[in-house]
């Protein structure tokens, strides 16, 4: 080694932070290509005694110097953090693995038990994973708390060898009475895609004990999404949730709201340009309403969310006394729809707590639907987005009891009058139905809300100003809205955003039915907001989208004026 090389790190290694048991050479900048470069850096460990940290980032290491820096680390039993991110600028990608193989070996022998692992911003792909599978199934990783692989380009082979490497570590280490408690997981850009991310569902519901999850800019979208929501139910404890720049579209961020009902933990949700769009906005602010107690701060930028939407989310941070921050910039609110999101967090006294909406869209253009979901893998083909509550989206990642998704019992034979009601609704029939009317609210499930919004606008089709027949349709609209809405927070959202695509209030993913309105239709559900089943809360969820979009009904402008009315009015009204 030339005297001025050994120079320079003389006095690099002279800045090395020691102290609390860690030893730092970061952001030295070194280049140690082999042992005689590294050989100050390895006589500080070797004579650092209770060495539990060391701090290697922003040098750069070639396979010889890895391996004398491995044979340092043999006998350092109580090394607990490794902080080895950005070690391999400038290295051949087959370099990586034999190095990371070397620092792995080395501290197996030691008996090291780490607690914390970082290799982010290595970019070393699937081979480097391999180069520390062994590493994350030994005993030295059956203590680790925290796991850092950002940006390190695993791709989906990576992804399924590092989640098999840690469904093997919680085997190992359950073995043995002491199972992995990972609490903090990192795996941003990295390409998992839907393979990789599934992969890694799995791992997650097995281990159980996640607080953190950063899995931004995967290339992730429904299928994915929804397999690792269902995963994220299993994890209790869970604090942090960053999917941020995936594709959720709409049946992904129902996969995601419905899991968050189980967690009450959450502080920090991170959406953003996940494309939840409006009715995803929904789902989740149902969310809000019934759950997440101690939600600090929500992101739900660029994702295509309307300003109607954007104040129903607006809405129900209302009662959330630790909420500090929301972000819903880069929507498709117009310069109206922002003034009115500002105006509506002052109202509440929340106006700090909004991010700037500097970056949004302005409005959406009227368009008709377009199935543009196809280009991320969302082909809607059913149409149908189950919004029940005990659901497992995914039967390869989740079996509760025996039962996963298709097991559900049998509903009761509807007789062949009410069938032949919906199948052809009159009001001949309705009268006929006498009694069984009341069947018709056994119809409609609050789990699958295209079918009950369905069942609604055909029977509210069908009112008029005649007594009996006012009367007949009447009190089984009220039947049937009770029941839906008298289900959690969740479903009558998903049922009342059902409602809305097919009113044309609202624009929704995929081949929806939608319906041409009748007056009768918008004065059942004028009648309906009256009644006490009907809450404030959903009240104020229906006016806010038919403010916003009175042209609508401009078909039925008397009836809708009629609705609008009796909506303000309740929204007015005190609790």
């Amino acid at each position: 080694m030339a005297s001025d090389d050994i120079a320079q790190l003389a006095d690099a290694l002279s800045k090395t932070h020691v102290g609390d048991g860690e030893l730092s050479f970061k952001g030295l900048g070194l280049k140690l290509d082999n042992a005689a470069s590294v050989e100050e850096l390895v006589r500080d460990i070797e004579q650092y005694q209770g060495l539990r940290a060391l701090r290697l980032e922003g040098n750069t290491l070639g396979v010889d110097a890895a391996r004398a820096i491995a044979k340092a680390l043999e006998n350092k039993d109580l090394l607990q953090r490794c902080f080895w991110s950005d070690i391999f600028t400038g290295r051949l990608r087959s370099e990586i693995p034999t190095a990371l193989r070397s620092l792995g070996s080395a501290l197996m022998s030691s008996g090291a038990r780490l607690t914390e692992l970082d290799l982010s911003d290595n970019a070393f792909g699937p081979d480097g994973v391999k180069g520390i599978e062994q590493l994350l199934k030994s005993p030295s990783c059956h203590t680790l708390r925290e796991l850092k692989l950002n940006n390190c380009g695993m791709g989906i082979g990576g992804g399924k060898i590092l989640a098999e490497a840690l469904i093997e570590c919680h085997r190992q280490s359950s073995a043995h009475g002491a199972p992995l408690k990972l609490r903090v997981f990192i795996a941003g850009r990295n390409r998992l895609e839907n393979e990789g991310a599934r992969a890694l569902a799995k791992a997650f519901q097995i281990i159980g004990s996640l607080e953190e999850v950063h899995m931004p800019q995967n290339g992730i979208n429904y299928a994915g999404v929804m397999a690792l929501a269902s995963a994220m139910r299993h994890n209790p404890e869970l604090r942090v949730l960053n999917f941020n720049d995936n594709t959720f579209t709409k049946r992904g961020t129902l996969a995601m709201a419905q899991a968050l009902r189980h967690l009450r933990n959450v502080q920090v949700i991170n959406f953003g340009d996940c494309l939840v769009r409006s009715e995803g906005a929904i789902a989740l602010a149902a969310v809000l309403r019934e759950g997440l107690p101690i939600l600090k701060e929500l992101n739900l930028s660029f994702g295509e969310i309307t300003e109607a939407a954007a104040l129903v989310v607006a809405q129900a941070v209302m009662d959330k006394p630790h909420m500090e921050k929301v972000d819903l910039n880069g929507n498709c609110l117009g310069e109206e729809g922002c003034e009115a999101l500002r105006e509506a967090m002052e109202n509440m006294d929340k106006g700090d707590m909004l991010s700037s909406l500097s970056d949004d869209e302005g409005e959406p253009e009227d368009e008709e639907e377009d199935d543009d979901d196809r280009e991320n893998g969302d082909d809607d083909d059913d149409a149908s987005d189950n919004c029940n509550e005990d659901d497992e989206e995914d039967d390869e990642i989740v079996k509760e009891n025996g039962i996963i998704k298709g097991d559900s019992p049998e509903k009761q034979q509807s007789p062949a009058e009410i069938m032949s009601f919906l199948s052809c609704p009159s009001v001949e029939k309705l009268l006929q139905l006498g009694e069984l009317r009341t069947d018709l609210s056994r119809q409609v499930d609050p789990s699958d809300p295209h079918m009950a919004a369905d069942v609604l606008l055909k029977i509210a089709s069908l009112y008029s100003e005649e007594s009996e027949t006012k009367t007949a349709v009447l009190e089984t609209t009220d039947a049937v809205l009770k029941k839906l809405l008298s289900a959690s927070a969740f479903q009558s959202y998903c049922f009342l955003s059902t409602l809305l695509v097919q009113m044309r209030l609202l624009k929704g993913e995929g081949k929806l039915k939608k319906v041409s309105l009748v007056p009768g239709q918008l004065l059942c559900l004028e009648h309906a907001v009256q009644q006490e089943y009907f809450s404030q809360h959903h009240a104020s969820l229906l006016h806010t989208f038919i403010s916003k979009n009175s042209e609508a009904l401009k078909s039925c402008s008397s009836a809708g004026e009629r609705l609008s009315s009796a909506l303000e009015k309740k929204c007015s009204d005190q609790h």
